[in-house]
């Protein structure tokens, strides 16, 4: 066997006939499976063991032979070699064809290769090899030409005619002649000539050819090989054959499709063998052809063969395509052992990294650890002993149980699985029952909830696994998302309710005004009853200070003010943490406001009645200080602070006795009288209506106008008199559950609902939950509820399709060096639609490198040097400098190959800090892309007839930008910098002509008449600038301007999507994808390079070939840059494995083949499939190249390759080598 991690590339090509035989360990000549009546392979048939080997292991097939002592002996009885049975897995035989037969893949598909290389039409073609017609393959002295096809009678008129001069054939014999005679290197050097000339669809076609017939070339693969004369049987045991109860047999289709191809080919050899007349043969010969094309590729060509029940029967390609193909269910994903599922339960007293594991489920997982510790420990005599006592469960294994999954982490994982926080590892501890406990602050990241959820739970056995699991994967490293860097992991629910509760104020509660001398003191009185967790209390604040919290000198010897419930939360926080008196960040990043502190000896009684009540701690500032302790102390104090914290909640939501009752939903009284109003108002424009004053939809649109205004009053007034205390009320506000929608139904009105059509109806829903609804209005709601269960289904599958394909256009981007030494950067402002701001420059800024020094605006200070990373508060100090633009490195413009630098990349928003060499970040970035997905809004917003055209949002939206699709809604862009000379309407084409004049020429755009312009005339603008509102299509852009604001316009669309649905994804991962789509260039004109114009080439393979042209004193090629979508670009990939595995497997594999394309195991994909470690994190070379000092040879292991090693000696070589076609 070869050992997969010794081998750098994998190569594929064409077999001959030579070479399938060279593969097989005999032929097949019988149709026989096995012998019905001992169960035993029939000789020479599909399943012989003389060929394939014995189905015992060990033994011969006849009994002669029987010990692995005779291993590798044939036996001279019966002919089977003695080894093991899984040789049945790997031995291949053949079937000798009495006729040749061309190989479906090359004929059939698109286009047809056999076509390109015979310059002949694949239906030409198909005449032929099916023997409907004769090809001339060598004229003689006739006038007839090569390759012209002749019909049965022209032929025997021909043969009349000019006899025996000519040579005429049919069936894929004469295909192989024809391409026996190809001269490659002759048609290439026509073909180059021809290119010199030919325009339009010759030239197409030329080019065509030129690229398969240098591949032939360059491959060493010969034309011939496309037509078989023998063919590969694949090994018995991955085409079984299993006897099912009752006798019957069931087998994999395969051994059908090879029993129709061995019975047919029997056939002929024997009508050859009796000389029959030409026509039977001709057509056994076709059915030969078709019997192979089925078992290649059944369906491809006619009706396909099926087989019991009208089921077309699953071919060899078959087996490869699809979701449940060899690729995608066999190579890419397998199943595992040592794993298991079970429901999950919540388990509150659980620490952060742990999880709960059933006593049953431990003991069948660590099997094997449990049976090394019982013989370590004497407590079994051996292996078998020790097995024998587990399956009995002695009493005296639990303990030893509890010994070895002591930190023995476990990863568990939910599907689906959106993004890398779907498996984490913990620490497991044995709980009774059968479900398996999960911590509940990790549910956020699983997406989990319990309301019957499974879980899938895997232990990693190698030292090295485990290791990386508790140093990588164990939960409290996630506590920041990798999509934005906030907290992932923090309290919700029950939890932030009783954090809520513990710090609310109430002004004149028992024991107001109490001043304590330290927090132990309150505890106390609270618990006695003397002060209520909501009292304002004084606190001495020296008991503080010794403990380390940070007050200022003014502070320090002073009373805070406080309440006993505050006093008790900031006991959770560590001990040099600010205290946090008031949910501002103010007090969290500088420390608790002067305005809390008295002299001791000031009347705190009158200090109260002149100071507002603070608000409590919400759900979102409880998210900041989990931010801010991150940020100061790391992971370990976090994840102790989430623990306390989670207690904490559990503990004071249970005390505080929050409960809904229907007593809490309270009648509005002016509610009547808003109706009523309402109803009014409608009846009042339809009478206008009805006058004829207004339009349908004017009348349409004031009265949903009137209702929707009418529920805003109720909501409104809902609001202003709602009791702070009002549990329903304190659940939404404090952000543990719903929202003051919910409330508004249940206490206001419904509203107004979408009908089915996704119109809204005129009709309301005037009743509220509380009240009960009408038969009619409970009607009119079903259409939503209905609508909602749909579109989550379908948005599921469309999101999950997304980032299917996102991973897979982004899975070779990894970090590869420090810092590429680009000279480009990216200039960033705030990204805003109109008013309104859609990303602010912090955001964008936080975390990148800078490429130049930013300065003061005012001052001309530098605030942050060049190539300098920025934090928190560097960024924080741009902004308030007031710099409107920053230039900062970014993977738009990084130069470094398959993947980006770390300057380039700059912080990784999962852990807060720089990124590390090997860092999967394509990866990453699909996921935080696709992830949210599922938050996206599905509908296309029906702008109400205002601007005609409807203008795509939300998910489809994102599919569009990502697929490069031509976007609904289009607008006009201008292809000239210059001034808009004149607007002027055409009313009998319905357009209007805008005129543009530039310095050099002018351009006049014909425009929709419903379009609406964005310009005027005397504006000026810029080249790619939109005339027309709508969104611009990127490939236009890139035509007019460069590859880099082609890039900046789909990073500023996608974040328009997400951010107005209110979710947050970093620039960067916008970056990765995006610059995955541009990587393509389409060459022009080839110079003195050996590339084909028209052909897309990656951007550095050009590069590469054109320093080598210039090197050698040729002219280069030039190339304009090309956006591809992401699943185009997929394909485009130089890895045939990571293609194939994507879509349109015979596709990818049939033209790999012909080129011998060799796959150099780049990405992450193609790796997996052939089961050698990823090349990411810390399966990359530079980290498995480490040797221990003493042992380590003189050099140093070259890490990850750059520019520099290329061959290249600067930037300026490249960038002279390089004259793409754009103003890059």
């Amino acid at each position: 066997m070869i050992d997969v991690n010794k081998f750098d590339s994998m190569q594929i090509g064409l077999a001959s006939s030579d070479k399938i035989r060279s593969w097989s360990y005999g032929e097949v000549k019988k149709p026989e499976t096995i012998n019905y009546r001992t169960l035993k392979p029939e000789k020479d048939g599909l399943f012989d063991e003389r060929i394939f080997g014995p189905t015992k292991d060990w033994e011969c097939a006849c009994g002669k032979y029987k010990k692995v002592s005779y291993k590798g002996i044939v036996c001279d009885r019966c002919g089977v070699e003695v080894t093991r049975s899984k040789v049945r897995r790997e031995r291949m035989g053949h079937i000798e064809l009495a006729a040749p037969v061309t190989h479906i893949w090359y004929f059939k598909g698109i286009p047809s290769r056999m076509g390109l290389v015979l310059d002949m039409s694949p239906r030409a073609l198909e005449e032929v090899i099916y023997f409907a017609s004769y090809v001339v393959t060598d004229p003689g002295d006739s006038p007839l030409e090569k390759k012209q096809l002749m019909t049965e009678g022209e032929y025997r008129e021909k043969r009349q005619e000019y006899g025996q001069s000519f040579k005429a054939a049919m069936g894929a014999e004469a295909i192989r002649t024809l391409l026996r005679d190809v001269d490659l290197e002759k048609e290439c050097a026509e073909l180059k000539e021809e290119l010199k000339e030919a325009t339009g669809q010759k030239r197409t076609r030329a080019v065509r050819r030129l690229d398969i017939l240098e591949a032939f070339l360059s491959s060493g693969n010969s034309p011939e090989w496309m037509v078989m004369d023998a063919i590969p049987v694949i090994p018995p045991d991955l085409r079984p054959m299993v006897q099912l109860e009752g006798g019957r047999f069931a087998t994999s289709d395969l051994n059908d499709l090879y029993r129709r191809v061995i019975n047919r080919n029997n056939r002929l050899k024997r009508l050859l063998e009796l000389h029959a007349p030409g026509i039977i043969v001709q057509n056994e010969k076709r059915m030969l052809q078709e019997a192979v094309d089925a078992l290649i590729d059944n369906g491809r060509r006619g009706r396909p063969v099926t087989g019991p029940g009208n089921r077309p029967l699953k071919s060899l390609s078959h087996m490869l395509k699809g979701k449940q193909g060899r690729f995608r269910q066999n190579l890419l994903g397998k199943r595992v052992d040592y794993s298991g599922r079970s429901v999950i339960d919540v388990g509150p007293k659980l620490k952060l990294n742990q999880m709960g594991i059933p006593h049953e489920m431990a003991l069948e997982l660590f099997k094997p650890f449990m049976m090394h510790e019982l013989v370590k420990r004497g407590m079994a005599s051996n292996i078998k002993n020790a097995k024998r006592k587990i399956d009995r469960r002695d009493d005296d294994i639990w303990d030893v149980l509890e010994d070895v999954i002591k930190e023995h982490p476990v990863l568990l994982n939910r599907a689906p699985t959106l993004h890398r926080l779907g498996i984490q590892a913990f620490e497991p501890t044995l709980v009774d029952g059968k479900a398996m406990r999960l911590h509940p602050l990790a549910c956020e990241a699983y997406n989990a909830d319990f309301d019957g959820d499974q879980m899938a739970i895997h232990v990693p056995l190698s030292d090295e696994a485990q290791a990386e699991a508790r140093l990588l994967m164990l939960a409290a490293h996630h506590i920041l998302a990798p999509k934005d860097g906030k907290p992932i992991i923090s309290p919700s629910q029950d939890m932030t309710i009783g954090n809520y509760y513990i710090t609310i104020e109430e002004a004149n509660r028992e024991g107001e005004g109490m001043i304590f001398k330290d927090v132990n003191e309150v505890r106390t009185a609270y618990q006695n009853n003397y002060v209520h967790l909501h009292t304002r209390i004084g606190l001495q604040t020296s008991s503080l200070a010794e403990a380390g919290k940070p007050f200022t000198d003014f502070q320090k010897g002073r009373i805070l003010v406080t309440t006993a419930g505050k006093a008790i939360f900031n006991e959770i926080l560590p001990d040099d943490f600010p205290y946090l008196n008031e949910p501002s960040e103010e007090n969290l990043t500088v420390g608790t406001p002067d305005k809390y502190f008295l002299e001791p000896g000031e009347d705190i009684h009158e200090y109260l009645k002149n100071h507002e009540l603070v608000g409590p701690f919400k759900s979102g500032f409880l998210s900041d200080i989990i931010a801010q302790v991150y940020k100061d102390y790391k992971v370990t104090a976090t994840a102790e602070l989430l623990d306390r914290m989670k207690d904490l909640g559990y503990y004071e939501s249970t005390k505080s006795g929050l409960t809904v009752g229907i007593a809490d939903v309270t009648d509005l009284k002016e509610k009547p009288e808003i109706i009523d109003n309402a109803h009014k108002e409608v009846a009042n424009v339809a009478k206008q209506f009805r006058r004829g004053l207004i339009t349908e939809d004017e009348r349409y649109n004031r009265v949903i106008a009137i209702w929707n205004e009418a529920k805003d009053k109720i909501q409104a007034k809902l609001i202003e008199n709602m009791d702070p205390s009002n549990p329903i009320q304190m659940m939404s506000d404090s952000g543990a559950r719903g929202n003051i929608s919910n409330f508004t139904q249940l206490a206001g009105m419904r509203g107004l609902m979408a009908a089915p059509n996704g119109k809204t109806m005129e009709l309301p829903v005037i009743a509220n939950f509380r009240e009960g609804l009408s038969v009619m209005e409970m009607f009119i709601s079903t259409h939503g509820a209905r609508k909602g269960m749909t579109d989550t289904a379908l948005k599921t599958a469309d999101s999950g399709y997304l980032t299917r394909r996102l991973v897979d256009v982004a899975q070779d981007v990894i970090i590869r060096e420090t810092d590429c030494g680009t000279d480009r950067g990216l200039d960033v402002t705030a990204i805003r639609e109109g008013n309104e701001m859609i990303e602010p420059l912090y955001d964008r800024i936080l975390g990148r490198y800078t490429m130049k020094s930013v300065k003061d605006p005012k001052t001309g200070e530098v605030i942050v040097p060049a190539n300098v990373m920025m934090d928190e508060e560097l960024a924080q100090k741009v902004v308030d400098a007031g710099v409107e633009q920053v230039t900062i490195r970014s993977a738009f413009t990084c130069n470094t190959r398959h993947g980006v630098c770390e300057h380039c990349y700059g912080r990784n928003m999962a852990t807060g800090d720089e990124v590390e060499v090997g860092e999967a970040v394509g990866t990453v970035a699909a996921q935080s892309i696709g992830e949210p997905g599922t938050q996206l809004t599905m509908r296309t917003f029906h702008t109400g007839g205002v601007a005609g055209d409807d203008i795509t949002q939300g998910l489809p939206r994102v599919q569009e930008i990502f697929e490069a699709r031509n976007p609904k809604g289009r607008a006009t862009i201008t292809e000239v910098t210059g001034i808009v000379e004149s607007v002027e309407e055409n009313p009998a084409e319905r357009t209007k002509v805008v005129t543009v004049k530039g310095d050099t020429d002018e351009r006049t755009y014909n425009i929709p008449f419903t379009a609406v312009l964005k310009v005027a005339e005397g504006d000026s603008v810029h080249r790619g600038d939109p005339l027309t509102v709508g969104s611009i299509d990127p490939k236009e852009l890139i035509k007019v301007r460069d590859v880099l604001s082609t890039e900046n316009y789909i990073l500023r669309e996608v974040q328009k999507v997400y951010r107005m649905q209110g979710v947050e994804i970093s620039d960067k991962h916008i970056e990765v994808m995006a610059r995955q789509m541009l990587r393509k260039v389409r060459i022009m004109d080839p110079g003195n390079t050996n590339m084909l114009p028209g052909t897309l080439l990656d951007l550095n393979d050009f590069k590469d070939n054109n320093v080598e042209t210039l090197v050698n004193g040729g002219i280069p090629a030039t190339a304009r840059p090309v956006l591809l979508g992401i699943t185009k670009a997929s394909l485009e990939t130089n890895s045939f494995l990571s293609a194939a595995s994507f879509q349109e497997t015979t596709r990818v594999l049939t033209d790999a083949a012909i080129r011998g394309k060799n796959d150099p195991l780049v990405g992450l994909k193609e790796n997996v499939i052939i089961g050698k470690i990823i090349p990411a994190g810390t399966g990359m070379k530079k980290y498995r190249d480490i040797v221990p000092e003493e042992d380590a040879p003189a050099k140093v292991a070259s890490g990850v390759y750059s520019l520099k090693d290329d061959g290249v000696s600067t930037l300026e070589d490249v960038a002279k080598a390089n004259n793409l076609n754009s103003e890059d």
